[in-house]
């Protein structure tokens, strides 16, 4: 079950700046703003950030936290925009224009779950044995 008409942007890799010139990092930072300005102007985006590159797991029964993310540079989620539109095409469409795709972006287009996945799965379980 989907979160009607919501999509999230998962902008993945840290690293596709790297080898660009300060001025031409300022210039796509610059429209890289432009276009989520645009969005949240439009209505289409309704909330976005980048994310620090370190932060914290919490994992297991105990909760053990440790350092991460150990995902590679290339892989780990940088940010993300949360948009509300149409359906999936819109949200690729928007996905397209982001400026970092031509220097090695890459963008994850996700559905928005209505209600935690395992629940519905449940749900479905307990209909089963009940039949």
């Amino acid at each position: 079950m989907t979160n009607k008409n919501s999509y999230m942007l998962i902008f993945r890799g840290n690293e596709w700046h790297k080898g660009m010139s300060p001025e031409e990092m300022q210039r796509i930072s610059g429209q890289w703003m432009a276009w989520f300005k645009r969005l949240m102007d439009e209505g289409k985006a309704v909330a976005g950030n980048p994310l620090e590159p370190k932060g914290k797991i919490v994992s297991g029964k105990s909760g053990r936290v440790v350092d991460g993310p150990f995902a590679e540079s290339k892989e780990a989620v940088g940010g993300y925009f949360l948009l509300k539109v149409a359906d999936m095409d819109e949200a690729i469409a928007i996905a397209q224009q982001c400026p970092g795709l031509p220097h090695g972006a890459k963008i994850e287009v996700r559905p928005v779950a209505g209600e935690c996945p395992m629940a519905e799965e449940a749900r479905e379980q307990l209909a089963t044995v009940a039949a």
